[in-house]
């Protein structure tokens, strides 16, 4: 089936197979069989409209009989439904022109959420689908079917594709196609962990009998993709230690010493452990292939240019590459103020003068610099090293297996460490990192404050702008946060640049407000950062743009508005721009009246905690709860089938036979694996595309 385009399905021409392939990345009848649901709605769950009673979550049915915009004290848009039993009201607060325009009368939808009964029947800010005419309401009061339904963007539903059309084309593909399917796992391992045959698990989880059908086929899906992806890294982790290079047994250390002297703050124990780790890999007869995680202000860039100084020492050359710009000149500017003198320290990124790029270039090709930091700049292929011997990634996330892979091979037998600021839950470290070896930094330096965190509604801004203005007299810095740079047309919130005109003419038209937003030139981010860092803006309104890497110490105060429209992670991110300094910090969240559940959750947790290991589980969990994956990206890897959230269990089964699996192969220093990936009867009927695409 990976080489029967979808086009041979009756009902896909050259239109719908073009909007297919672009959309939703369908190009096979295999891949539309494993365009898996986003969720299912299970009719035999759902209640009549006159059946409920406060307080209660449900799941109804009904035509839009009105769209009505309410303008009283709160805006909000009401969209009324009926069931033909009684009729029950959507009420939207944010996002209204988005709703408005997606709403029409008689659209058959569907709404999820806690009924709340005052005068009328309603539910605040429902999750919602619709049905495009699917069925008549009366079907819909009468009927058990579970219901799959899939992500169809505006231009598949253009081109007819929405999820109805889905569910057909995947019924006809599953009855012309189905006998093709391989079965690549043995059947004792399929018995040993309860699963069900891959031929049962394709047809199940599009149309399940039950909910727990629909997870143990999903399952299934999941644990071809683990064993897939753990295989995978077992093999390279074996691979990598066959690969010798030799090394000096007894390190100098002058390099070293000198840059730990000119810190100005002690190491605390978890950086002096990284340290060691990571030496004692670079002394080793193997690359090193290493994970630092470490929460933000952590000081994980420390221990990344002391242990950079192991290479130098060596005369080997080191690069160090970051996401962004911003980031790369942070990390440059600290390695220019702690670097040996003796230590020439280059900057290369897309902006870059030609003039001092091609004198930078002739000087890593020579050898003269031992350092290089930069961006994606990196990646080009004018850049020639002559020793290239460690590689340091800064927030892996951000950049694809492909760039890692290209930065690597610019050396020879290079070793690497992989840094994130983003704290990756075990579940998730055990699937993404299996070949790698971790080390965490929690502990942070002394001289780093802890961060007190406060929620507000919006409606307390005033109380909120007189704190802002006492801090600012007395000499510190404000970041300022919002989600977006102007008005969108599916989330209606303020924009950065209407809120800068607010607060620097308005609220403070006697202090220095400046703005940065993602639509400005990569010259113009640079000029604002460095001229708050040097103290010359007392507030910062800024999109996310600040969320990594930005260090200004004086800056100790962050509000971020809209604070419901971010994620736990997110939030925590930004937060961590902040507590850098001398002085006690704040980081203010500003949200709506009105919230999510979820919303709530996330906010209440952000003011309990500061430990970021602790947020990115609740995070995993907040996110991965009673949804379904379709394909969620973390840096390294693409999912389709798996949750971290829900598969720990899963996962370490799927890991353990994959290593039962790698024991039988016999891998030699002379071992392919593009060729083992493509020839393999098991590997090769495993379904991981992604992976199949970056080892092509």
């Amino acid at each position: 089936m990976k080489s029967i385009p979808v086009s041979a399905l009756k009902g896909v021409g050259p239109a719908r197979a073009s909007v297919l392939k672009s959309e939703a990345d369908i190009e096979t009848v295999e891949d539309l069989l494993y365009y898996i649901p986003r969720r299912y709605l299970d009719r035999s769950n759902t209640k009549r409209i006159i059946d409920v009673f406060d307080g209660e979550e449900v799941t109804v049915f009904g035509r839009v009989l009105s769209v009505t915009f309410v303008n009283a004290k709160k805006n909000f848009l009401e969209v009324k439904i009926s069931d033909g039993t009684d009729s029950l009201s959507g009420i939207f607060f944010g996002g209204i022109n988005f709703f408005k325009k997606i709403f029409e009368e008689k659209d058959l939808v569907v709404f999820s959420g806690k009924v709340n009964i005052n005068r009328k029947k309603q539910i605040v800010h429902p999750e919602f689908d619709f049905f495009e005419q699917e069925v008549k309401t009366s079907e819909l009061l009468n009927t058990g079917r579970i219901i799959p339904l899939y992500k169809s963007s505006m231009n598949l539903k253009k081109y007819g594709l929405d999820s109805r059309a889905l569910r057909r084309l995947i019924h006809s593909a599953l009855q012309e196609y189905s006998p093709l399917i391989e079965e690549p796992i043995d059947t004792n391992i399929l018995q040993k962990h309860n699963l069900p045959d891959l031929k049962t698990a394709i047809r199940g989880v599009h149309f399940p009998e039950s909910q727990e059908q629909a997870e143990l086929c999903r399952k299934r899906l999941a644990f071809n993709e683990i064993f897939f992806m753990q295989s995978f890294l077992q093999i390279n982790k074996l691979l990598s230690k066959l690969k010798s290079h030799k090394k000096t047994t007894s390190p100098e250390l002058s390099l070293f010493n000198e840059f730990i002297n000119k810190l100005p703050y002690s190491l605390t124990s978890d950086q002096k452990k990284a340290i060691e780790d990571i030496k004692n890999d670079i002394f080793s007869s193997a690359p090193m292939n290493r994970l630092l995680q470490g929460d933000v202000g952590c000081g994980k860039t420390a221990v990344a240019l002391a242990t950079a100084m192991f290479h130098i020492e060596m005369n080997n050359q080191v690069a160090i590459m970051a996401p962004t710009e911003i980031l790369a000149r942070q990390h440059f500017n600290n390695a220019e103020k702690f670097l040996p003198d003796s230590i020439r320290c280059a900057l290369l990124t897309s902006s870059t003068p030609s003039k001092e790029k091609k004198e930078i270039l002739e000087s890593l090709n020579s050898g003269e610099i031992k350092l290089i930091i930069g961006t994606h700049a990196l990646l080009q292929s004018n850049v020639v090293f002559k020793n290239l011997g460690y590689i340091i990634i800064d927030e892996q996330h951000r950049f694809g297996v492909e760039q890692r892979a290209k930065l690597r091979l610019k050396g020879e037998n290079t070793d690497l460490l992989i840094m994130t600021a983003t704290p990756i839950p075990r579940s998730l470290s055990m699937t993404l990192y299996g070949d790698m070896d971790v080390t965490i930094i929690k502990e942070k330096p002394g001289n780093r404050q802890e961060i007190t965190t406060l929620a507000f509604p919006d409606s307390r801004l005033p109380a909120v702008y007189n704190s802002l203005r006492k801090y600012i007299d007395q000499g510190r810095q404000i970041y300022y946060i919002l989600p977006l740079i102007e008005e969108s047309e599916k989330i209606d919130l303020k924009s950065a640049i209407e809120t800068f005109y607010h607060l620097s003419s308005k609220v403070f038209p006697d202090k220095r407000v400046a703005i940065l937003h993602g639509k400005m030139s990569q010259k113009e981010k640079d000029e604002i950062m460095e001229a708050f860092r040097e103290g010359f803006i007392d507030l910062l309104v800024s999109t996310t743009v600040v969320e990594v890497g930005v260090d200004v110490a004086n800056a100790n105060v962050m509000v971020i508005e809209h604070a419901e429209r971010f994620g736990l992670a997110q939030l925590h991110q930004l937060r961590g721009r902040v507590g850098r300094g001398e002085h006690k910090s704040f980081c203010v969240l500003i949200h709506k009246e009105n919230l999510s559940e979820d919303a709530a959750q996330r906010i209440k947790i952000m003011t309990e905690t500061s430990d970021g290991f602790l947020i990115s589980e609740k995070d995993l969990l907040l996110r991965g709860s009673g949804e379904l994956i379709g394909t969620r990206q973390h840096g390294f890897f693409e999912f389709e089938f798996t949750d971290p959230s829900q598969d720990i269990n899963l996962i370490i089964a799927a890991r353990d036979e994959a290593r039962l699996f790698v024991q039988t192969l016999d891998i030699t220093d002379e071992f392919s694996l593009k060729d083992f990936f493509a020839s393999n009867k098991i590997i090769k009927n495993l379904r991981a595309k992604r992976l199949f695409q970056i080892l092509a």
